[in-house]
C-alpha cells in the first residue's frame, strides 16, 4: 500500500549559515555602527539584541533576508516579544519550531479526511504524519491539497513508498 510521510523540520547547518552571514553584515553595515547590535544562535533559538526597537526590527529584516535566501521558512519562525534589556537595551528571542506537535497533526488528520478521497488514511506517529492510500494519485492529490492550505508550518513531504 503506497504511503508517504508529512514532516515539518528545519536544517540546523542552514539556520547556522544564515545567522553568521546575517551577523557578518550587521557588523560592517554603517546603520548599525555603535548601537551595540548582535546576534546569537542557541540550541532552537535566535537572540537578538540592540539599543532600540526600531534596530531590533531592522536587525529582524536582516535575519529573514538571510533564512529566505538559504530557503529556509520563515514559518519556522515564532518571534517572541520584544524586552527590555540591561543596559538599555532591548532583545528578542525567536524560536525555531521543529517537529508536528499534536494539535496541529489533529488539524492535519482531520483536513486529509475531510478531503474525501476514498481509501486515503492518516495517522500520526511521533512529530510525523503517516498519509497511506490504496492509489498513487490519491496520495498525490492529498500532497496537493496540504500545499495549498496554511497549517502555519513549512511542511515536508518525504520517505514515499510504493
Amino acid at each position: 500500500m503506497p504511503s508517504f510521510d508529512i514532516s515539518s523540520e528545519v536544517d540546523q547547518q542552514e539556520v547556522r549559515n544564515a545567522v553568521d552571514q546575517a551577523a557578518r553584515e550587521i557588523s560592517t553595515r554603517f546603520d548599525f555602527k555603535g548601537t551595540d547590535s548582535s546576534i546569537e544562535l542557541g540550541t532552537n533559538e535566535i537572540t537578538m539584541r540592540s539599543i532600540s526597537a526600531d534596530r531590533l526590527t531592522a536587525l529582524r529584516q536582516v535575519l529573514e533576508e538571510k533564512l529566505v535566501k538559504r530557503q529556509i521558512s520563515l514559518k519556522a519562525v515564532d518571534y517572541g516579544k520584544v524586552e527590555d534589556a540591561a543596559g538599555g537595551t532591548v532583545r528578542q528571542v525567536a524560536t525555531l519550531v521543529a517537529g508536528i506537535n499534536s494539535d496541529r497533526a489533529r488539524d492535519l488528520n482531520k483536513f486529509i479526511k475531510a478531503t474525501g478521497l476514498k481509501g486515503v488514511q492518516s495517522q500520526t506517529q511521533g512529530e510525523t504524519v503517516r498519509v497511506t492510500a490504496k492509489k498513487r494519485d490519491d496520495l498525490q492529490a492529498v500532497i496537493q491539497a496540504c500545499k495549498e492550505r496554511d497549517f502555519g508550518i513549512p511542511l515536508q513531504f518525504g520517505n514515499f513508498r510504493d
